[in-house]
């Protein structure tokens, strides 16, 4: 373990922590020594990866595979202007850098996979989970159940976000969630949003959790779910008990290797699988407007959120896209259903999963009820 003397700068640099008790010299040295690998530096890697170099973290390791692009700029922090088309895990290298030149950064510019999950995550003390989609929250809640290692899960979505610790003693993020939801199903915030700032609290609390369990100090969120709503500024906290039936820490694990979280249908009745053959139907707002003059017989589904819906509508029955899965067994799977959202990307979605379900004649509406405003009726609302 690091126990060297410090220069006076570095003295300087840590003397705000230096003088708490539960820090001191031999606290700092335990951050010094840490070996800490941030999943995904976006939104919620970029504020933990900044203080955690900031507070003198000895080793950092950064995996991502993606490119620094325009639109990231409003929540990943870590990244400037200047960054756009580099390499996320460089440029966040050289952002922490700069702060703390006293850290070591270790960029992984890959994807996090079952062939090398295990191996990366093998090097490191604790993991933080920063990724934004389900298959990478399950490898790596896998990965460290099979290490006995632990990671602070985070995740956000418009203006709320959680964050738990999981692994080793207490439960794991299958003990709350055993499967993952259908992918079609889950919207990033490119499609549902997310106001900047909101991962930052997620992150930050993510990177403050990381130093507890180095540290070794206070209450560390095992076995609790803590859920932020940025609107009101208010928490709500979920106690989590470890699940004797969890399929990989439990008492008869039924998962023994890494794999992609398998997506199957599990809605009612689920039981068909489109061949590769079978394509989205789509229909054009212009064939709807026919077809609602001639009265003919169907169903329009509106998938968009209740909110919305008061916004605009075309009529229909309305079926938030979150909730289609159980209540599919509510729609007739003969009949004909036009299916609509705001631009036809949640609308694409539901047709695909009523497709996998065995709906024989669901379309598509290209284009949303926003293509309806522009193209149909300019007198209804657009949003």
């Amino acid at each position: 373990m690091k126990q060297s003397q410090r220069s006076p700068e570095e003295l300087s640099r840590y003397s705000r922590q230096l003088v708490l008790p539960e820090v001191g010299n031999a606290g700092q040295a335990k951050i010094e020594n840490a070996r800490v690998l941030i999943v995904g530096v976006g939104g919620l890697g970029s504020p933990a990866a900044l203080y955690l170099a900031a507070v003198g973290v000895g080793t950092i390791g950064l995996i991502d595979d993606d490119t620094v692009a325009l639109s990231n700029l409003h929540r990943q922090i870590v990244h400037t202007t200047a960054s756009i088309g580099r390499p996320k895990v460089e440029s966040a290298r050289d952002r922490m850098l700069e702060l703390n030149p006293h850290v070591r950064v270790d960029c992984h510019a890959t994807r996090l996979s079952p062939t090398n999950a295990l191996e990366l995550i093998e090097r490191y003390d604790i993991i933080i989970d920063g990724s934004d989609n389900f298959v990478t929250r399950y490898l790596i809640n896998d990965a460290c159940v099979f290490l006995a290692k632990r990671h602070i899960h985070g995740s956000v979505y418009k203006f709320e976000g959680t964050v738990s610790v999981f692994g080793r003693d207490g439960p794991c993020y299958r003990c709350v969630h055993p499967v993952a939801p259908l992918p079609l199903l889950v919207q990033d915030c490119a499609q549902s949003g997310v106001l900047g700032v909101v991962p930052g609290l997620i992150g930050v609390m993510q990177a403050t959790e990381t130093l507890k369990l180095i540290l070794g100090i206070g209450q560390p969120l095992v076995g609790r779910v803590l859920m932020v709503d940025s609107l009101t500024m208010t928490t709500r906290e979920h106690l989590v008990l470890k699940n004797v039936d969890c399929p990989i820490c439990g008492n008869h694990p039924t998962i023994l290797t890494l794999t992609d979280e398998g997506q199957t249908c599990r809605a009612p009745d689920c039981n068909h699988a489109p061949s590769l053959k079978e394509r989205l139907a789509d229909m054009r707002v212009e064939e709807l407007k026919q077809k609602l003059e001639r009265k003919e017989t169907f169903t329009l589904l509106d998938v968009r959120e209740p909110e919305e819906f008061d916004i605009a509508n075309l009529g229909g029955r309305l079926i938030p896209l979150g909730e289609l899965p159980d209540k599919l067994g509510e729609l007739d799977r003969e009949a004909e259903i036009v299916v609509f959202c705001h631009h036809g990307i949640r609308s694409r979605s539901a047709v695909a999963l009523m497709q996998q379900c065995g709906f024989a004649n669901v379309k598509n509406l290209v284009g949303g009820i926003d293509a309806w405003s522009r193209l149909i009726d300019p007198t209804l609302p657009r949003y």
